[in-house]
């Protein structure tokens, strides 16, 4: 972990054996960042070349059988991701609970470039009633064959909760 990483993690009160504790590993931000249109919100959201044409694939898949997949987040720096969790604990909440909610600076799969959350219209964004969705059982279904997978299911090894709205990418070759 370089300095700045580390200088993050002692201001946000990250504990020291985080690494070891999740096993999640460390995402370099890639520098092929292409735009993938805005999120659900109207925020302009990037991913990896080879991301955004699955993504984009994907998507267009499911509106064949009228399946709505809405990007929630997608690309974040490390800088967004500080600033996610300093939003949390100015609501009060400890970093212990943060970090089963959200991975800490430079550990997020959004930093890979290859992370999308999604949803679908009727659905509350990044919440778990969204595995009730025809959105989701589409996903578990498909997604599979356009490189996607879902990072944190049920009891996942790394500490964090279950959130079906989450999917990654894997590159390919790796």
């Amino acid at each position: 972990m370089d300095a700045t990483l580390r200088a993050y993690h002692e201001q946000l009160g990250i504990p020291s054996d985080y690494t070891k504790k999740t096993r999640l590993p460390i995402h370099t931000v890639p520098d092929d960042l292409v735009d993938i249109g805005p999120d659900c919100y109207g925020r302009p959201q990037r991913m990896r070349s080879d991301a955004a044409a699955a993504w984009n694939g994907m998507r267009d898949a499911a509106a064949e059988v009228s399946i709505e997949l809405l990007v929630v987040s997608a690309y974040r720096s490390v800088e967004y991701q500080v600033q996610v969790i300093r939003r949390q604990l100015a609501k009060g909440r400890t970093i212990q609970e943060i970090l089963t909610r959200v991975a800490a600076p430079g550990f997020s799969e959004h930093h890979s470039g290859c992370a999308l959350d999604l949803t679908t219209q009727g659905f509350d964004a990044v919440e778990e009633e969204f595995e009730d969705s025809p959105a989701f059982k589409w996903l578990v279904a498909n997604a599979a064959t356009h490189g996607f997978h879902l990072s944190y299911p049920r009891d996942n090894p790394f500490g964090v909760i279950y959130e079906p709205w989450h999917w990654c990418y894997s590159v390919q070759g790796s």
